[in-house]
């Protein structure tokens, strides 16, 4: 009994499993993925000290002047694009393989009451660096309220 149920499911669903290894399929995840490359995810370690928020991005193969930051409202806004094209021909000339990667990240970080006039943003070997100094506040500890 359980040899003809086993054989039951083979018949039912190898050719099912026989269709899905198809070399098409087999290759569409790939394929897909390949599209958005695991660099564009821009990696971020946040790190937040009495005085200041660190930030440290991964955003390798992207150019200085192809990345821009802002910050406003609280939010510190960074986005990014790419323009990438890689020809590899042989000795003659002949096209071998030529591909092409176009596309942008962006992504937003809620950093409050942070002093604007003295951020700094250092980019080297492909890791983005910023300060962002946090505003010194003035307690405020009078708390007479006057009577009228």
């Amino acid at each position: 009994m359980a040899n003809d149920l086993q054989k039951r499911h083979d018949d039912l669903f190898g050719d099912l499993n026989n269709w899905m290894n198809d070399g098409f399929f087999s290759n569409l995840g790939k394929a897909f993925y390949s599209m958005t490359p695991e660099q564009a995810t821009m990696k971020t370690d946040v790190k937040e000290t009495d005085k200041s928020y660190e930030v440290k991005i991964d955003m390798p193969g992207y150019d200085k002047k192809d990345i821009h930051l802002n910050y406003a409202n609280d939010v510190l806004a960074i986005s990014a694009h790419r323009d990438s094209f890689t020809d590899d021909s042989d000795k003659d000339g002949n096209m071998l393989r030529s591909e092409r990667t176009y596309g942008s990240v962006s992504r937003q970080y809620r950093l409050p009451d942070v002093d604007k006039g003295k951020i700094e943003a250092k980019y080297d070997n492909g890791v983005l660096n910023m300060t962002l100094p946090k505003l010194t506040k003035v307690e405020d500890n009078d708390s007479h309220i006057e009577i009228n």
